[in-house]
């Protein structure tokens, strides 16, 4: 049959498993809009403020479900607007799929009315990306894409479609197969040097990060750091690897992790990353930071491997793969002495998170929060200074109940994030934020309110941007240049100008009262919480330190 080419998005999107898109609408993509206006029953389209919320509500989606985002954007600017929403997929490697209009091919490269190369801008930012000059490469281009963002090391990818071309009739053969087997190749590995060295080790670490969650690979990360008596630590990607409270977890490494997760891994033999990049918040001083050990890495992405720190030997595979080939190959290792050293330094006061001791603080304040709304809930942040608390305090039991960017830092991503994750797991969400990260996306305040979602956002108020403030505090002399806000917001009037409800907290007994109203509210609502400017996350290893510079409280 024949089609146009908009026809044959939508359809395509639908072959995909596509039930939910982001986006916003203009004139380059009005067939596109037409299109899922007739299958509005088949396709949710979620309308944000702002084409970089649609970009990270698709991002959010894509991390709880595991499923590929689809975010929609007009050409020139709406899609310019995708692209800070791309890095930090790119980064941090989420499965997305940003479909963009453009002009009319014959227009292309005229400067048109909203023309834009939209290509060119995305090339370093994407795993793969199009533009569709006829309408018989769309279907095949469609198709490429949804592979390539959710095969190996899942990251977005970017289709640009002129205006000509979805206006265009094509034969569309819904039942056509292709052949993507280049792409979907499985990497061939041997785990015979690896249980070599792991059978060697008296002091085995685990560090975990995303690629595990990516993976779904919690259940056999378990059974391996049972297996061979390891405990595990996880970067800020990997937190929800392992139950928090699990008696072989040792919660965050790195710059602002916990005591105990920096003390083992300072003293282990064999460090065993798995689906981790070594990022530079994660090793401190590069020099030093596996001086005392040997590495075995774990990744999907052979260019991981080497590329910040040396591994002595590395396995490249799908990480879930990998810990259950090892788990079949590996008898059971007796590491009882390290394992018991492993539990008194978590047990030490080194390892207690210091509060400043005023009547709200962002401990109890993330703690009592979890505790009222925990158990089904999602949680989303910012970045800065509440979100090392909420990695720090909240205690996460389930995989992929944490979205958060880690790679690229943007503030901004949270409340987009937070709605990608309520619209994809039908629960609420929670938010928590500050008022430097929350006045850059406030707006999207307007699309949890319009959509009626459960969206609760806790934001931390201390009238400062709390992490480059608690840098200059330690690093600059305490010379606070532009860190302080001086904002006359009045979050809770602004979320009820929305059609939210808002609600002050000062105070542990105003925090919970707020909390049971939340309980017992179907749609968006935000907690203003007052905290302290001078309220700093520890402990904390300075840049380029190590363990020995490790600062406690």
């Amino acid at each position: 049959m024949r089609l146009r080419g908009a026809e044959i998005l939508i359809k395509e999107l639908l072959f995909a498993g596509v039930t939910d898109i982001f986006g916003y609408p203009g004139g380059s993509v009005l067939d596109i809009y037409d299109e899922l206006y007739q299958n509005r029953d088949k396709i949710r389209h979620v309308t944000t403020a702002h084409e970089q919320g649609a970009t990270h509500a698709a991002d959010g989606y894509a991390r709880v479900t595991g499923k590929t985002g689809v975010v929609l954007a007009t050409s020139g600017p709406g899609a310019c607007n995708l692209v800070t929403g791309i890095a930090t997929a790119y980064l941090d490697s989420v499965p997305l799929v940003a479909i963009t209009g453009n002009v009319a091919t014959k227009l292309i490269g005229r400067d048109s009315f909203q023309e834009v190369n939209i290509v060119g801008i995305t090339m370093p930012i994407t795993k793969h990306n199009y533009i569709v000059e006829r309408v018989e490469d769309l279907q095949r281009t469609i198709r490429e894409a949804f592979v390539i963002a959710g095969s190996g090391r899942p990251g977005p990818v970017l289709i640009d479609i002129p205006k000509d071309v979805q206006q265009a009739y094509c034969e569309y053969d819904a039942d056509v197969e292709f052949d993507f087997s280049k792409i979907t190749k499985s990497a061939v590995y041997s785990i015979e040097n690896a249980c070599k060295l792991i059978k060697e080790a008296k002091r085995p670490y685990i560090y975990a990060g995303g690629g595990t969650v990516i993976s779904d690979a919690s259940a056999e990360l378990l059974s391996f750091a049972r297996l061979i008596g390891a405990p595990v630590a996880t970067s800020l990607m990997g937190l929800t690897a392992i139950p928090r409270m699990h008696e072989m977890a040792l919660g965050m490494a790195g710059m602002h992790g916990r005591y105990a997760a920096s003390r083992a891994l300072a003293e282990c033999d064999l460090l065993i990353t798995v689906g981790a990049r070594f990022s530079d918040r994660a090793t401190g001083k590069k020099e030093t930071f596996v001086k005392n050990c040997k590495v075995l890495q774990f990744d999907i992405d052979r260019a991981e491997v080497n590329k910040n720190i040396h591994a002595d030997d590395f396995v490249i595979g799908d990480i879930k793969k990998i810990l259950s080939d090892l788990c079949a190959a590996l008898p059971k290792l007796n590491n009882k002495k390290w394992l018991d050293y492993v539990s008194e330094l978590k047990k030490g006061s080194e390892n207690v998170l210091g509060t400043s001791g005023k009547p709200l603080t962002p401990k109890n304040i993330i703690q009592t929060t979890g505790d009222f709304l925990g158990a089904d809930a999602v949680v989303a942040t910012d970045v800065g200074q509440h979100q090392m608390w909420t990695a720090q305090y909240y205690k996460f039991e389930r995989p992929r109940s944490f979205v958060t960017s880690g790679g690229l830092g943007t503030m901004g991503y949270g409340l987009g994030a937070a709605i990608g994750a309520c619209v994809g797991t039908g629960k609420r969400a929670i938010l928590f934020t500050s008022d430097g990260s929350f006045h850059m996306n406030m707006n999207e305040l307007a699309t949890a309110v319009s959509y009626n979602l459960p969206v609760t956002v806790v934001l931390l108020d201390n009238n400062a941007l709390g992490m480059v403030r608690q840098w200059q505090t330690m690093f600059y002399d305490k010379r606070y240049s532009e860190t302080t806000l001086s904002r006359s917001t009045d979050y809770v009037r602004l979320a009820e100008a929305f059609g939210a409800k808002g609600f002050n907290a000062e105070t542990p007994e105003q925090l919970k009262a707020a909390l049971t109203e939340v309980k017992n509210t179907d749609g968006p609502v935000l907690i203003r919480c007052a905290v302290d400017e001078d309220e700093n996350v520890f402990p904390m290893i300075p840049p380029n330190g190590t363990i020995k510079d490790i600062i406690i409280r």
